[in-house]
């Protein structure tokens, strides 16, 4: 048997489905964010990325830097252990007390990725509650739907932030079965809230536990960083909090916080976090000096808002379809595979500007789009700079501009585009 075969037809088809994916070689310059060398065809060029998830350019910060770099020194550079055999450090330690605090918990539980902690969480969660229904979002992460699928437990999926779906189905379930509700607080690909207090109320009605993936909001949103829940006054009324030290507080791990007994549970019995080696004590120290700093200091949420909500607006009155966002994420519609991978290539080529397309299966068909994520240290220059190159890359590879009105908003005038996309949305 030819095995290679089968794997060379997976990879072609994702050529003719325009779904392949081309890593770009980048090294971020430390102090120079969001400047990097992007390494291709043996040559060597510094560009600017617009589309980092280190939102507050965090992993740059010289605290962190610091906080890093001292524990690597004092403690050397892995864990040397799963977290059940010696790998639990004490920056480890330190690192979930902060978590719980961040988010008023009893407990938190690091994992080695936000990925993981939400598989290994979700499906052990779901397995120790006897017959056990879940309800999920139906725009969740990938990481979530595994967590899912693994609990091998029943599942209803609601139509996305549909309160009146999600009703039907806990309405239907038996008042007296588990159920847990497992959603997102900020979906990343279009930038919108999920309606926390309301799903909250409904999970009360019904008896229902409640999970939420915070991972695009800690950091970010609340005076603390605590997420969306933290702004919303919500915290207390969610059950298990789930979040990223990955994108705001620029390093690299996940966790969820809880109650006591879920989070001992959890470290007990989830195969994801007890079988592999713990974050080594760099990594976890300097993911709570990032913490600890955000907790006290709200510059950087505050830059990042104005920088992003001016990119819109930038983006938006040179007629470019900009797709709505309640957040910092600012997602240019494109609804074509090709011309998005187009754009991009054209974008990093000829202006030095990366920028990732998001196409299908992470969004849906026809609604492809480059996803543009400011930064506090974006400056007004660099985003009139992007403005003008989204422009003539719209130009040249030839995307179809909005059509463009005049109308007022907020007592101002402002030119806002018409977005259609080609499913019809």
């Amino acid at each position: 048997m030819d095995y290679q075969r089968f794997f060379s037809q997976a990879i072609d088809q994702l050529h003719a489905e325009q779904r392949y994916r081309v890593f770009a070689n980048l090294e971020r310059i430390a102090g120079a964010f969001p400047r990097a060398i992007w390494r291709a065809n043996g040559q060597a060029r510094e560009i600017t990325v617009w589309c980092s998830n280190d939102y507050l350019g965090m992993g740059q910060h010289e605290t962190v830097v610091r906080a890093m770099q001292e524990a690597a020194g004092r403690m050397g550079a892995g864990a040397g252990g799963t977290r059940n055999i010696s790998g639990t450090n004490h920056p480890l330690v330190e690192l979930e007390q902060e978590l719980a605090d961040l988010h008023g918990k009893e407990a938190a539980l690091v994992f080695t990725s936000g990925f993981v902690s939400n598989e290994a969480s979700i499906s052990t969660i779901a397995q120790l509650l006897p017959d056990c229904l879940i309800l999920s979002d139906e725009l969740n992460h990938a990481s979530m739907i595994e967590g899912v699928r693994r609990s091998k437990a029943d599942k209803k999926v609601f139509r996305h932030n549909d309160l009146d779906h999600l009703e039907s189905l806990l309405k239907a379930a038996d008042p007296d079965r588990a159920k847990l509700i497992v959603f997102e607080s900020v979906y990343s690909m279009d930038g919108d809230i999920a309606p926390i207090a309301e799903i909250a109320d409904l999970a009360e009605k019904y008896n229902a536990m409640t999970y939420i993936d915070e991972v695009h909001a800690v950091g970010m949103y609340g005076e603390h960083g605590g997420g969306i829940t933290e702004r919303e006054g919500l915290a207390h009324r969610i059950d298990v909090i789930e979040g990223t030290l990955a994108k705001a507080f620029g390093v690299i791990g996940g966790y969820i916080t809880g109650s006591a007994a879920v989070i001992d549970a959890v470290r007990s019995y989830a195969p994801g976090f007890i079988f592999t080696t713990a974050l080594p004590p760099a990594i976890a120290n300097a993911a709570a000096a990032s913490i600890r700093h955000l907790k006290n200091s709200a510059s950087e949420r505050e830059a990042q808002q104005r920088q992003a909500q001016r990119t819109k607006d930038v983006l938006s009155a040179a007629g470019l379809p900009v797709m709505p966002s309640q957040t910092h994420i600012v997602p240019v519609h494109v609804g074509d595979p090709d011309l998005c991978k187009k754009a991009s290539d054209h974008l990093l080529e000829q202006h030095g500007i990366y920028i990732q397309p998001i196409n299908y299966p992470t969004v849906p068909r026809g609604t492809e789009r480059l996803r543009i994520t400011p930064t506090p240290l974006h400056s007004d220059q660099l985003i009139d700079g992007l403005k003008d190159a989204l422009l003539e890359t719209w130009e040249a590879v030839g995307i179809p501009f909005t059509e463009r009105r005049t109308e007022t908003v907020a007592s101002s005038e402002r030119i806002v585009p018409l977005v259609v996309s080609k499913s019809g949305g």
